[in-house]
């Protein structure tokens, strides 16, 4: 066999347990819908989407959404947390991944953002 060949198939049969170890690791940290729930409600989520936009919000415990200039609704669907802003029937849903400085949010198998969760209104929105 070609020498390059063994060593591809040594380096990949050696990678492989490692990448099973991150996927399962990755959906061990991911909430439940009930997580979620306990997570968000009544708090305040300050972070930043990996588009860059920075964002603050608070989650009250009956759906609703307050920001700096705006307001939405909240559901769980699921083990995702699902977002409409304003008049904008579009919704758009996330999971939601533990993270050593809060939450991460997920989508479709990427973390697209991250947050830090505090108790309360603390922006008084």
């Amino acid at each position: 066999m070609n020498r390059r060949i063994v060593l591809f198939l040594s380096a990949a049969a050696l990678a492989a347990p490692l990448l099973f170890a991150a996927t399962v690791s990755f959906a061990d940290d991911m909430l439940t819908g009930d997580q979620i729930k306990s997570t968000v409600s009544n708090m305040t989520v300050e972070g930043k989407m990996n588009d860059g936009m920075a964002y603050s919000e608070f989650y009250g415990a009956d759906g609703s959404i307050k920001g700096k200039d705006y307001t939405g609704k909240w559901t769980v669907e699921g083990n995702e947390m699902c977002f409409v802003y304003g008049t904008d029937p579009k919704k758009s849903c996330y999971g939601i991944k533990k993270a050593a400085t809060g939450i991460q949010w997920v989508e479709d198998g990427k973390v697209e953002g991250d947050g830090m969760v505090s108790q309360g209104n603390i922006r008084n929105y």
